[in-house]
C-alpha cells in the first residue's frame, strides 16, 4: 500500500513538473513569435513609408548611402551575435528593433519595383508557408538537425550564385535561385523552430531567456524575410 502511495506521488509530481514545462515552453514560444511578428511589421511600415517619400528615395538610392544601408543590417546581425553574451536583454531587444528598422530602409525599393497588390499576395502566402513550417518544426518528433547542416550549405551555394548572376544577369539561373532560396528557407523554418525549443531547456534565468528569444525571434524573422523575397522574385508582378 505504502509503495503504491510513493509511486502514485511521483507520478503527480511528473505531470505537475511537465505540465510546468510545457506552459512555460509555450510563453517562450509565443514571445519570441510576438518579437519577431512585431519586427516584420516594423520592417514593413520603415519600407512603405520610406517608398513614400521621393526625398528618401534619392537620399539613399541616389548615393553612395545605398550601400551604408545594405550593409548595415548585416553588420548588426554579427554585432548582436558576438555581443549578445555580454549585453543586457533590454540592450538586445533594442538592437533587434534597430536591425528591424534598417532592414525597412534597404526593402524599400520593393515597393518601386513590384505592385502593392502582389506586395501584400506574396506576403500571406509567405504568412502560410512560414506558419505551416514552423508549426511541424514545434511538433515533429523527428530529429531535423541533420538537415541543418544540408540547408546552410545551400544557403551558401545561393550566395554565391547571386554574386555570380550579378555578373552574368541570367533569367534562367535568377529562376533556379528562387526556387532554390524558397525550398530552403522553408526548410530552414522548421529547423530553427525545432532548434529554438531546444533553447528554452538550456536557459537557466530569466534575463538568459530573455537573451534568447531575441536571439530566435532573429532566426525566424531572417527566414520569414528571405522567404518572402524568393517567392516575391517568384511571383510578384513588376510595375
Amino acid at each position: 500500500m505504502a509503495d503504491f502511495q510513493d509511486r502514485s506521488v511521483r507520478h503527480q509530481a511528473s505531470v505537475t513538473r511537465t505540465h510546468e514545462i510545457d506552459e512555460g515552453l509555450r510563453a517562450y514560444m509565443l514571445r519570441i513569435y510576438n518579437y519577431m511578428a512585431l519586427g516584420v511589421g516594423l520592417t514593413g511600415a520603415v519600407a512603405y513609408f520610406t517608398a513614400q517619400s521621393p526625398t528618401m528615395l534619392a537620399a539613399i538610392y541616389g548615393s553612395p548611402l545605398q550601400w551604408v544601408v545594405l550593409l548595415a543590417p548585416l553588420g548588426v546581425v554579427f554585432f548582436l551575435s558576438a555581443k549578445i553574451n555580454t549585453m543586457s536583454a533590454s540592450a538586445a531587444q533594442t538592437t533587434f528593433w534597430v536591425f528591424a528598422g534598417l532592414v525597412g530602409l534597404s526593402l524599400a525599393s520593393i515597393f518601386i519595383v513590384y505592385t502593392q497588390a502582389s506586395i501584400a499576395r506574396v506576403f500571406f502566402i509567405t504568412s502560410g508557408m512560414f506558419g505551416a513550417m514552423s508549426l511541424y518544426g514545434y511538433t515533429t518528433k523527428r530529429d531535423l538537425t541533420g538537415m541543418g547542416s544540408f540547408l546552410f550549405m545551400g544557403l551558401i551555394g545561393i550566395i554565391i550564385a547571386m554574386v555570380v548572376n550579378i555578373f552574368l544577369q541570367s533569367a534562367a539561373m535568377d529562376f533556379a535561385i528562387s526556387v532554390l532560396g524558397v525550398l530552403i528557407f522553408t526548410g530552414l523554418t522548421a529547423y530553427d523552430t525545432q532548434a529554438i525549443k531546444e533553447m528554452y531547456y538550456e536557459a537557466d534565468d530569466s534575463e538568459t531567456m530573455g537573451k534568447k528569444a531575441i536571439m530566435g525571434a532573429l532566426r525566424l524573422y531572417l527566414d520569414f524575410i528571405n522567404l518572402f523575397l524568393m517567392l516575391l522574385r517568384l511571383l510578384g508582378n513588376r510595375n
